[in-house]
């Protein structure tokens, strides 16, 4: 009988068992990665068995593609909702490196699966139909600040918006994905909140002085820099 009740069930939500499914996939491939993964660990954490997961995602690679991909969509979905269009181009640009910055934060999980497709060498997002139509609309906002930054003379050139927001990325991505090797090199906690406000001060300075060809030091603080040395250990 309560078989019975848990198929009707998932026979009367099945959009939230596939949600439920994706989450609990997300997870596990962003702890363990593809290789890592357990099919069985994800129907579990789902609710789920694994003939309802084949039904609503698919074998382990389609729900691997389907997961990247919403990674990549929840992203995209969020920048959308920035409202660039309405800022002064040096204060959109602003926003947007505070916005990757804080979601990389907040969605260490997404990290985690950019290193793992990495690693593939991109073999399942080669596959994807939707990944590179998410980022069309995504590379022309991008595309229309920097030419309104030209044109109000904000920005002394137009600089290619991919090559853009590769950058903004990757400020972000390297400092987070390598905070670990990073803080136990210089002998600092990266990871204090005092260490991210200040890398974020930074990332804004660096990009809007190469876009406006302005010193950093005209969009930084007066805070003087933690110029303190790593302590040094003897073996």
């Amino acid at each position: 009988m309560a078989k019975a009740k848990r198929i009707l069930k998932w026979q009367r939500d099945p959009e939230g068992m596939r949600l439920r499914i994706l989450e609990a996939a997300k997870q596990e491939f962003a702890a363990h990665g593809l290789a890592g993964a357990r099919v069985d660990r994800i129907a579990a954490k789902a609710g789920a068995n694994k003939r309802m997961l084949y039904y609503h995602v698919g074998k382990k690679d389609v729900l691997y593609l389907a997961v990247l991909e919403g990674a990549y969509e929840k992203i995209r979905v969020e920048e959308r909702g920035l409202d660039l269009e309405h800022l002064d181009p040096p204060k959109a640009i602003e926003r947007l490196i505070g916005f990757t910055w804080n979601y990389f934060i907040r969605n260490p999980e997404f990290l985690a699966l950019l290193n793992t497709e990495n690693l593939a060498r991109a073999r399942h997002l080669k596959r994807s139909t939707k990944v590179k139509s998410m980022h069309s609309p995504f590379v022309e906002m991008i595309r229309t600040v920097v030419t309104r930054g030209v044109q109000s003379g904000d920005f002394p050139v137009a600089v290619d918006p991919v090559q853009l927001y590769i950058s903004i990325a990757a400020l972000s991505f390297f400092y987070l994905s390598n905070s670990a090797t990073l803080s136990v090199i210089f002998g600092r906690d990266l990871l204090k909140k005092e260490a991210k406000d200040e890398r974020l001060e930074h990332m804004v300075a660096l990009v809007l002085a190469a876009l406006t060809g302005k010193s950093a030091a005209a969009f930084g603080t007066d805070k003087p820099p933690n110029l303190r040395a790593p302590a040094h250990h003897t073996v």
